[in-house]
């Protein structure tokens, strides 16, 4: 293998390997990235692969939801310069991550009976709560122009931009009409991070935050609107904590 290339591995965790598919679903464009970069490790495209590699850039999927899943992210990072979660179970916890503060122990017992003992779980984590993680692209799946981007801007030896503005953004950049303030419909793009090009809303179905809380979102205004269009607090949180935890905003004192 070219030595000058950068060593990319790429790896899944607990989840559904939506993000590792969406990687292999770059098509015309993957053939040009594998040209500019040696990859060591991708379970999803080879069987063949160095499992103690030392990695430029580490792309981890899914969330940690095993010890199984502990162990192999610590391996990845102590092997990758650079580790980047790619996925919102990975950023944020996902779908996973909905029963945090549950028994996990008494849950699997539900679920299984006594066979739920043997069972390798524990409560669910995104890899920011194991390990560093130098970079995020949130998505459920993540977007295949973000991901292009991204390992562009590392190829050049820049750090990728983060997006932080919420959908709403995006929806205007399209000039959607409003779903939540127009048709009075549920929609959390106020709170949710860009980077789908508002395409759910685009369709006049409503944001359900799949990609996580954007940085720059007015959250307790967003509540507030969410609650004045007739939605309960109590509805509106468990819809933002989906797919990633309740901003840092009780409900409450948005209403």
């Amino acid at each position: 293998m070219d030595g000058t290339k950068p060593t990319v591995g790429i790896f899944g965790l607990t989840g559904c390997a939506g993000d590792q598919l969406a990687i292999l679903n770059c098509e015309d464009e993957l053939l040009r990235l594998v040209e500019l970069i040696d990859i060591r490790e991708f379970l999803m495209a080879s069987s063949a692969g160095d499992p103690f590699a030392r990695l430029d850039v580490a792309l981890v999927e899914g969330a940690v939801l095993t010890r199984r899943d502990e162990e192999t992210l610590l391996h990845v990072r102590r092997r990758a310069r650079t580790l980047v979660a790619i996925g919102t179970c990975a950023v944020w916890g996902g779908v996973a991550a909905m029963g945090d503060g549950m028994d996990w122990h008494t849950g699997m017992r539900d679920v299984y009976g006594p066979a739920g003992d043997g069972f390798d779980a524990m409560a669910p984590r995104a890899l920011h709560e194991v390990v560093d993680v130098d970079f995020s692209i949130s998505g459920c799946p993540i977007e295949k122009d973000q991901f292009l981007t991204a390992m562009a801007d590392v190829l050049n030896g820049n750090a990728p931009l983060r997006v932080c503005y919420p959908v709403c953004a995006e929806c205007r950049m399209r000039e959607c009409n409003c779903l939540l303030s127009e048709q009075g419909v549920p929609c959390l793009g106020p709170l949710t991070q860009a980077g789908c090009h508002a395409r759910c809303p685009s369709l006049g179905i409503p944001c359900i935050g799949c990609r996580g809380p954007s940085d720059d979102a007015n959250v307790a205004a967003g509540m507030e609107l969410l609650t004045a269009k007739g939605l309960a607090p109590d509805d509106v949180a468990r819809r933002l904590r989906t797919f990633a935890p309740l901003p840092t905003v009780t409900v409450e004192a948005a209403v």
